[in-house]
């Protein structure tokens, strides 16, 4: 609510005769990852929490307003940390922030139709990070919205103390067209399971893939 930082610390030379300039650029140093954004009571971004829970103020606010006040949302945001100028306060400077599907796994009877859809799609990544866990999915599109949810298929007892919580992708290509690969991003709250599992217990995802049908991911609480 993993991680998934992608630090980027990028120099661009211009080269001429395979040497560079001395006016060469330094892009800053940015960090791209899943990462939790909270508003505040105007309903504006004000700062953003990493799964090890570590707050950030976000420095630069103008444009992000509009969305429910005293919320957290889950994105995948692209930001550069700022020293502060005292003790205080860790401050970002944001330049992206693309908010995701992040929502709580659900049992089948609370589908649309109460149909568990799994419609196929290939897979760039799935890891845990923190309270959740990150998807980067590629469905095959191209107009049309598609539907994605998790389905809660129950808890096990695994016989040593231990237990497992089995879920499946709910995809719903909603009749689109085969066009085009286009990415998506989601994160599993497994924070909605406090109470319920204990540190130790297992996670099983399954995701029905083209190449290979239905892949199980295992994670440990």
């Amino acid at each position: 609510m993993k991680k998934f930082g992608v630090i980027l610390y990028s120099l661009l030379c211009i080269l001429l005769l395979g040497a560079c300039k001395e006016d060469e650029y330094v892009y800053p140093n940015v960090i791209t990852t899943f990462i939790d954004a909270a508003t505040d009571e105007s309903g504006t971004l004000q700062k953003l929490i990493t799964d090890k829970g570590e707050s950030l103020e976000i420095l630069n606010r103008k444009g992000l307003d509009g969305l429910t006040p005293d919320s957290i949302y889950r994105s995948v945001s692209i930001y550069e940390p700022k020293e502060s100028a005292d003790e205080g306060q860790a401050t970002a400077l944001l330049y992206s922030c693309q908010l995701i599907i992040a929502v709580k796994p659900v049992t089948v009877d609370k589908l649309p139709e109460a149909t568990a859809k799994t419609d196929p799609l290939d897979i760039q990544s799935v890891w845990k990070s923190g309270n959740y866990i990150n998807l980067i999915l590629l469905p095959m599109a191209k107009e049309k919205s598609h539907i994605f949810h998790f389905i809660d298929e129950g808890i096990s007892d695994n016989g040593d103390g231990s237990r497992t919580l089995h879920l499946t992708l709910y995809h719903n290509q909603n009749g689109d067209y085969e066009a085009f690969t286009r990415k998506s991003y989601l994160s599993i709250p497994l924070w909605a399971y406090e109470g319920q599992l204990t540190q130790g217990d297992k996670v099983v995802l399954r995701i029905n893939t083209y190449e290979k049908g239905f892949v199980s991911y295992e994670f440990i609480y």
